[in-house]
C-alpha cells in the first residue's frame, strides 16, 4: 500500500513518478515542429523521440548507431503511421562528425524549434576522444556545446520568423553534485593521473548546467525567443550503467518499482 501511495502520489504539475510521458503529453499538439533528440536509439532519447512524433513533430533522430534508430523509427511508425522520423548519423565524440551533422542538417534548410541534447556516457573507464578529449567531457559536454553552437542561427532563425518559442534541453543529472572538489578541472581534464570516472561523470553534468544557464542569461539579454533549461531525468531504467555490472543489475531490478 505504501509503495502504491507514492507513486501515485500527484506534484504540483498533477503528474506523480508513476506518470508515462503518453499522459504528460496528452492533448499537446507539436505539429509544424521540428525537434532534433540527440541519442534517440535507445532509452531517455528513444522515448523523447517516439512522444514527440506521435503528437506530430518532425523528428530528426541524431544517433550513433543508425541501425539502433532505424529500429526505434520502425516502432513507431508501426505505432503511428503518419509519424515523421529521419535518421542521421552523429558522434558526438568526434568534433568532425558534430559539424559534419550540422552542416547536413542546415544544407536541407530544415526549421529547428527543439533541441534535446540528450546522448551521454556515465562513469566509464579512463579514455580519450579523437579529438585527444577525455571521453564523458567530449561527448556529454564538448559535442553537444558544439552542436548546440551551431544550430543556433538555424534555430534564433525559426523561433524569429515563426514567431514560435524555441526550446533547448540539456539533460543533465543530479549526478552534477559528484564533481570533483574543486568543480571543472579545466586544466586536468584530460590527466589520466587523477581520472576518477563519477568525477568526469559528475563535472560533465555541471557543464550541462552552466552551458543551460549561461544560454539562458544571453537569451534573455538579446531578447531572442528561445528557452534553454537543464534538467535531471530521474532514475530510469537505461543502458547507462552498463560498465557497472553490479549496480547496472541493481538499477534494472529496483528501477522496475
Amino acid at each position: 500500500m505504501m509503495t502504491s501511495w507514492l507513486l501515485s502520489r500527484r506534484g504540483p504539475s498533477g503528474f506523480c513518478w508513476s506518470s508515462t510521458a503518453d499522459q504528460v503529453t496528452e492533448g499537446i499538439s507539436a505539429a509544424g515542429l521540428t525537434a532534433v533528440v540527440t541519442g534517440a536509439s535507445s532509452g531517455i532519447g528513444a522515448e523523447t523521440a517516439r512522444t514527440l512524433a506521435l503528437r506530430g513533430a518532425h523528428v530528426v533522430m541524431a544517433v550513433r548507431s543508425v541501425p539502433a534508430a532505424q529500429a526505434v523509427r520502425d516502432r513507431v511508425l508501426a505505432e503511428a503511421p503518419g509519424a515523421r522520423l529521419d535518421v542521421m548519423e552523429l558522434d558526438l565524440s568526434s568534433t568532425a562528425s558534430v559539424r559534419a551533422f550540422a552542416s547536413e542538417f542546415v544544407s536541407r534548410g530544415l526549421p529547428l524549434n527543439i533541441l534535446v541534447n540528450n546522448a551521454g556516457v556515465m562513469a566509464i573507464p579512463f579514455a580519450l576522444s579523437k579529438d585527444g578529449i577525455e571521453m564523458q567531457f567530449a561527448t556529454n559536454h564538448v559535442g553537444h556545446f558544439l552542436l548546440t553552437h551551431l544550430l543556433l542561427d538555424t534555430m534564433k532563425k525559426t523561433s524569429h520568423e515563426s514567431n514560435v518559442e524555441g526550446r533547448i534541453v540539456n539533460v543533465s543529472s543530479e549526478g552534477h553534485r559528484f564533481t570533483y572538489g574543486e568543480g571543472i578541472r579545466f586544466d586536468k581534464i584530460n590527466d589520466e593521473s587523477v581520472y576518477s570516472s563519477i568525477g568526469a561523470y559528475g563535472q560533465s553534468k555541471l557543464a550541462n548546467i552552466l552551458h543551460a544557464n549561461e544560454l539562458a542569461r544571453r537569451f534573455k539579454e538579446e531578447d531572442v525567443n528561445i528557452t534553454a533549461n537543464s534538467l535531471h531525468p530521474g532514475s530510469i531504467v537505461t543502458n547507462l550503467l552498463r560498465y557497472h555490472s553490479i549496480l547496472d543489475v541493481l538499477h534494472r531490478t529496483l528501477g522496475k518499482l
